[in-house]
């Protein structure tokens, strides 16, 4: 199976957490990334701070953010395509997420505390 190449070649914020990127063979997709913001790795561009820092790799020609949050060029190419599937994997992220802060012993801890 061929994986296609795709070169994000421009972006720019359109509204917040959503983005409109150019790729190398003239297309673009709007992209609104909120349904995807979960887990250790995307959750924290929710802070708009954060998500605002996005730029372009110049070495694999993607978007990426200074934690190290990045997306496929293919991925963003076809971003319609793969929604499913990554609201599918965001919300197994957040409920991941919501799993380690239940088992923390230090949140166990400081509710006991608190009571």
């Amino acid at each position: 199976m061929s994986h296609p190449i795709y070169r994000v070649v421009f972006f720019e914020i359109q509204a917040p957490y959503t983005l409109r990127v150019c790729f190398d063979d003239d297309t673009e997709q709007v992209i609104d990334f909120r349904p995807t913001l979960e887990g250790e790795l995307f959750g924290p561009l929710r802070d708009a701070t954060l998500f605002n820092q996005v730029r372009i790799d110049p070495e694999v020609h993607t978007l990426v953010w200074p934690n190290g949050a990045d997306f496929d060029p293919a991925t963003l190419h076809d971003w319609s395509e793969h929604l499913p599937e990554l609201k599918r994997m965001a919300k197994c992220w957040s409920l991941e997420k919501r799993k380690e802060i239940e088992t923390s012993p230090g949140l166990t801890q400081k509710t006991t505390a608190q009571a």
